[in-house]
């Protein structure tokens, strides 16, 4: 059995966390292993002054730690799951999702309480289309410009008054320990998260056997379930960050699973959402259901609009 191993990460503030966190739990596991951890600096952190959509997606933040792990730089790799592409390339694989953190959105400001207590016209900053389509639905009166940068950076933009107000994942600031004077956590009923969102996945290759049987030990049944069902939506709206896409799978008991879906258009005026429920042993087919259902209801034309955007 391996003993050595080397996890690649992206250098960021909250991907070195996560990295280290996994790192931990190894350990913890088997103290006599020895685990390096392998920054990678991916064009998607290389390119800060642009959007995600118009640059080539989340996948930016992904394939040089791919190539890490083809070349033996790296055994295995811990991702964000919302920044992991919903189809990985052919000998790749999750080969652990751990228990999920939490998966809403927050709100942060200096001046102002919550989201509601925004004055008209204020500048709300976020990278992300799905944030500003329901930011826009909830608050059409509000200014919402682009915000890229890692958690630290943006906390910072916000701190120097660029913004009345950020968004940002509830879990990277627990993560990181991080706040501002106020912070509400947005609920997820009204306000749907990324795919994945507050979930971690360890990309490995497939034929790593070594690497697979560790990873087992961290692996949380739920949490999968729960990211599977997400992922496949997401999948068979074929979707991306160049569309306001958000989901949220929920175990309601043993053997029921709840999944929620939106598709929006860039200014929030026009929302499909739906929801089904069904076993959880059905993840993959539940989540391709609701996304056939959403383009029934309405997501189809969203998509064709955006396409020719």
């Amino acid at each position: 059995m391996q003993e050595h191993f080397k996890i690649a990460t992206r250098g960021s503030l909250l991907a070195l966390w996560q990295a280290r966190y996994i790192r931990s739990k190894l350990l913890a596991i088997n103290p006599k292993l020895t685990i390096d951890l392998v920054t990678i600096k991916t064009r998607g952190d290389m390119i800060q002054n642009q959007p995600l959509s118009k640059i080539g997606g989340k996948g930016l933040f992904v394939k040089e730690i791919e190539e890490a792990l083809l070349d033996g730089r790296a055994d295995l790799a811990v991702h964000s799951i919302k920044d992991v592409p919903m189809v990985l390339p052919e000998g790749f694989l999750l080969g652990c999702v751990p228990k999920r953190e939490v998966a809403c959105d927050c709100f942060l400001s200096h001046k102002y309480a919550s989201l509601s207590a925004l004055p008209k016209g204020a500048k709300v900053g976020t990278s992300s289309l799905r944030r500003k389509a329901q930011l826009l639905a909830a608050r059409p009166d509000l200014v919402v410009e682009n915000l890229r940068g890692n958690v630290d950076t943006r906390l910072r933009k916000l701190q120097e008054g660029q913004f009345e107000a950020i968004i940002l994942a509830s879990a990277a600031l627990k993560r990181l320990e991080l706040s501002a004077p106020y912070m509400q956590d947005l609920d997820v009923e009204q306000f749907l998260p990324a795919v994945g969102q507050g979930a971690l996945g360890i990309e490995c290759l497939a034929k790593a056997y070594d690497v697979l049987v560790l990873l087992a030990e961290l692996e949380d049944r739920d949490t999968r379930v729960c990211v599977e069902a997400e992922r496949a939506m997401l999948r068979g709206l074929n979707g991306s960050c160049d569309v306001p896409i958000a989901a949220k799978a929920t175990l309601i008991n043993a053997d029921k699973l709840r999944l929620d879906g939106l598709v929006a258009d860039l200014d929030g005026r026009n929302i499909v959402r739906k929801e089904v429920f069904g076993d959880p042993s059905d993840a993959e087919d539940l989540g391709l259901a609701l996304a056939k259902d959403l383009l029934a209801s309405g997501a189809q034309e969203i998509l064709a609009k955006l396409a020719l955007a």
